[in-house]
């Protein structure tokens, strides 16, 4: 099909997905249960962290995570006691254990406290066409704490040729307002236009048979062509076909 033919067919599985529905289903549905920024943040980054894998599998353990932060995500981060932190030694989700999770705790306090909070990180390295750098750089400022080195590969950087899919896809929750009721978009100080595909084996597959990706591997070289690729299509709002390649991939077998 020709371009035209191929956005009007994506805008069409765009609407299909893109609506509440699709919460039901997704892990989004973690910081969908609260209203306060700084929850639905924390919640989010939590929940994306751990976002691979069966979905029923990621949904039951945020929600876990949750509780075991008093579903207060924030004022758990700020405010925890030394002795708070062993309840979370009992947590784990495929490779990220307990340790790995009392350090993002640690490290997300430190964020707050001498950073201004997540939205800040990422507002003051980003590139004007892109978050890839930021997300780098986030990485970098996470750890700047002492930090135990096996929880580093839980955090993806672009600049090492990652496609950095769980952190994009954090990033479209937090920055990119749909209109829907779906995406967030409680940080109005990034613009759509800048994110980036959270590029998986769904998405990837889907867009290689759609002929907008041609390289095999998913990883920077390969979102940084299929970024291109969607902003043709639209340059405004490049990942909101998203939600097309995942729901064709997902839902459909495309």
């Amino acid at each position: 099909m020709n371009k035209q033919d191929l956005k009007d067919f994506l805008d069409a599985k765009v609407s299909q997905y893109n609506n509440r529905k699709f919460i039901e289903s997704d892990p989004i549905q973690i910081p969908h249960q609260y209203s306060l920024k700084e929850d639905i943040e924390i919640a989010g980054f939590l929940t994306a962290t751990i976002a691979w894998g069966n979905r029923k599998s990621i949904i039951k353990n945020a929600k876990r995570l949750m509780a075991l932060m008093d579903n207060a995500p924030f004022d758990f981060v700020m405010h925890h006691k030394e002795t708070d932190l062993e309840r979370l030694l009992s947590f784990v989700h495929r490779t990220f254990n307990g340790d790995d999770c009392i350090q993002f705790i640690t490290s997300l306090q430190h964020i707050y406290k001498n950073h201004d909070g997540l939205e800040a990180v990422f507002v003051k390295h980003a590139k004007t066409d892109s978050l890839q750098m930021a997300i780098s750089k986030f990485k970098t400022i996470f750890f700047e704490i002492e930090h135990l080195p096996r929880t580093q590969k839980h955090v993806s950087d672009p600049l090492k040729n990652s496609a950095a899919k769980r952190i994009n896809m954090f990033l479209r929750w937090m920055v990119r307002n749909d209109h829907a009721g779906v995406d967030f978009g409680i940080w109005n100080r990034l613009s759509p236009s800048q994110l980036s595909c959270p590029l998986d084996v769904h998405s990837g597959n889907v867009a290689r048979k759609l002929g907008l990706l041609t390289r095999k591997q998913n990883d920077a070289k390969a979102l940084l062509e299929l970024d291109t690729s969607l902003r043709e299509l639209d340059n405004n709002d490049p990942v909101k076909y998203d939600f097309a390649l995942f729901g064709l991939g997902v839902f459909e077998g495309f």
